[in-house]
């Protein structure tokens, strides 16, 4: 379909974008591999798009004391192919090279997938279980918000109308993200992002409700001695997964213990 008519301005800068974006209705554009599907056909009806491709300062890894800064529009291929990251933070960059296809790992931004917020996404369930900082640039201020507030509903964050997300900050850590899904480009059906940090070790869930989601009684369960297999029988718990044409809600159950114990065993 040919979506609604719409204009479209160039960002300059960062200022620029948030200026812009004081226009009812409108959208920023950075991959586009979620916004454009919708508006051709018109879920999404922006008046506006500012397209922010051209910031390249917004595109970078780089350390940033004892953990790793990242542009929010660096692209998954860059991530998952990151030397900084594979070495310091290989959870993700492995989730990053299981984003869709080459053609979305080429194109597609860590900022982008983040603030879509969609809880099939991999990407905010690794940030999720890595505790990561995300920089926030509004009108008048530049603030920072934890992974835990940021999700806050099903496409919903807690970016404002005027909001851009400039980069995400995460520490050194070692982990590993699986998922299921009937088709390499396939959103997943349920993912499971497992991570030690300073010597605990952190759970997230994909999927499993209207937003990623830590496993809480699988930590705790590992933190009292628990087997990895017993921990993650606790998977599900506290869970609100949907059923559709992927899976059931029960199915989905059944996947989160599965490779929670699998992810568990991996690391």
């Amino acid at each position: 379909m040919i979506p609604a008519a719409f204009d479209y301005e160039v960002a300059g800068s960062v200022d620029e974008a948030v200026e812009l974006l004081a226009r009812e209705d409108a959208k920023l554009l950075a991959g586009g591999h979620s916004l454009l599907p919708a508006m051709r056909i018109r879920v999404a009806r922006p008046s506006l798009l500012v397209d922010l491709g051209r910031l390249s300062e917004l595109s970078y890894v780089r350390e940033d004391g004892d953990g790793i800064a990242i542009g929010a529009l660096t692209r998954h291929h860059d991530i998952a192919t990151s030397a900084l990251l594979g070495e310091h933070c290989d959870l993700l960059a492995d989730a990053a090279s299981q984003v869709g296809d080459p053609q979305v790992r080429h194109c597609g931004t860590i900022g982008g997938s983040v603030a879509h917020g969609d809880p099939a996404s991999d990407l905010p369930t690794v940030l999720l279980a890595l505790e990561a900082v995300f920089v926030v640039a509004g009108p008048g201020e530049t603030r920072t918000v934890a992974a835990a507030d940021f999700f806050q509903g099903v496409f919903a964050t807690a970016l404002g109308q005027q909001d851009v997300l400039m980069e995400i900050r995460v520490p050194r850590a070692s982990g590993t993200y699986v998922k299921f899904h009937r088709r390499a480009q396939d959103w997943a059906t349920v993912g499971v992002a497992a991570v030690r940090v300073d010597g605990s070790t952190r759970v997230g869930l994909t999927h499993m409700g209207p937003t990623p989601l830590r496993a809480t009684a699988v930590e705790e369960a590992l933190a009292s001695g628990s087997s990895t297999g017993e921990a993650a029988e606790h998977a599900a718990e506290d869970t609100d997964p949907v059923s559709d044409t992927q899976a059931s809600a029960d199915f989905r159950r059944h996947l989160a213990r599965v490779l929670t114990r699998r992810a568990l065993e991996a690391i």
